[in-house]
């Protein structure tokens, strides 16, 4: 029998996922954080994603000083943060940044995140970037304890190759529920190196990051004007407000139905994300999206 992406527990995420990647550069005071996510939530947002080396290790904490001017909010909210990283800006003073997927890191990095937001448990924990010196038992045994302790619900990966996360599942007695990877017409990569294939395989839905490339799809950029070109025209053809939301179609339409995360904190940017649901592309038109940003057609 067929197994159906998305039939795996992801814990309630929502289709769009709000980022605070850059929450700190945003210049919002504490309330008008607030009222950004009272805002995103009444339109369906309510899975936020976060890391602890977000904003140079202070995103979560200006998340939490928001949500605790209204506990209740935190119902209503999935929360995504992910570990695994050191900053040479941590207070502990690394000489380089570097990956640490140790349990002892992982375990403290909860306890951290746990703390600057002013929550009791983690919906969902991903280890931020594959570890070379990652030993997979270490991880599950982390795991195990978090989630024994009431710390943290599910557990993923981010930025995993399909053999890294195997290597991971294989030491889990629980599901890994997502891996959140790069999608966009300008990174085709996980398209190519089997990355969707293992989750389609495995009926798990990725978190699509950098779903404009920071920008760049939509910008009048030589390189890759053919891309642009064609996402007004099919803008104009499916009636999309901006080229934005064909975008968001293109990569909802990939058969692992991937949940876009959403790094702008401009409300009225929000809810055009949001109103990309109703927007449908055909696979000819799916297809010249992909022909203009490989720049050339199929063999």
């Amino acid at each position: 029998m067929r197994k159906d992406v998305g039939t795996r527990p992801d814990g309630g995420m929502s289709e769009f996922v709000q980022g605070y990647w850059r929450l700190a550069e945003w210049g919002m005071t504490i309330q008008q954080c607030l009222a950004f996510i009272e805002q995103h939530i009444e339109l369906g947002v309510t899975t936020v994603d976060h890391a602890d080396i977000y904003g140079r290790y202070q995103s979560e904490r200006l998340f939490g000083e928001a949500l605790a001017l209204s506990p209740s909010l935190r119902q209503q909210l999935q929360i995504v943060t992910k570990c695994g990283i050191k900053l040479t800006c941590d207070s502990r003073c690394h000489t380089i940044n570097h990956y640490d997927s140790s349990a002892l890191h992982i375990v403290l990095s909860v306890d951290t995140s746990l703390t600057q937001m002013g929550i009791d448990e983690i919906d969902l924990l991903l280890i931020h970037r594959p570890d070379l010196l990652m030993n997979a038992d270490e991880v599950a045994d982390a795991f195990a304890q978090l989630h024994q302790q009431g710390k943290v619900k599910q557990f993923g990966v981010s930025n995993f190759s399909p053999s890294q996360m195997q290597l991971l599942q294989s030491r889990l007695s629980v599901p890994l529920v997502t891996n959140q990877l790069e999608i966009n017409p300008l990174n085709l990569k996980v398209l190519e190196d089997g990355s969707l294939d293992l989750l389609q395989q495995l009926a798990i839905r990725p978190m699509a990051w950098s779903c404009l490339a920071g920008g760049r799809v939509c910008q009048p950029i030589a390189e890759h004007q053919g891309l642009t070109t064609m996402l007004m025209t099919i803008a104009t053809e499916i009636g999309a407000q901006t080229p934005e939301q064909v975008i968001y179609a293109w990569i909802r339409a990939l058969p692992v139905k991937p949940h876009c995360i959403l790094g702008s904190g401009k409300i009225a940017r929000v809810k055009q994300a949001v109103t990309s649901q109703t927007l449908t592309l055909t696979r000819e038109q799916w297809y010249r999206i992909w022909t203009a940003a490989k720049g050339h057609g199929v063999a």
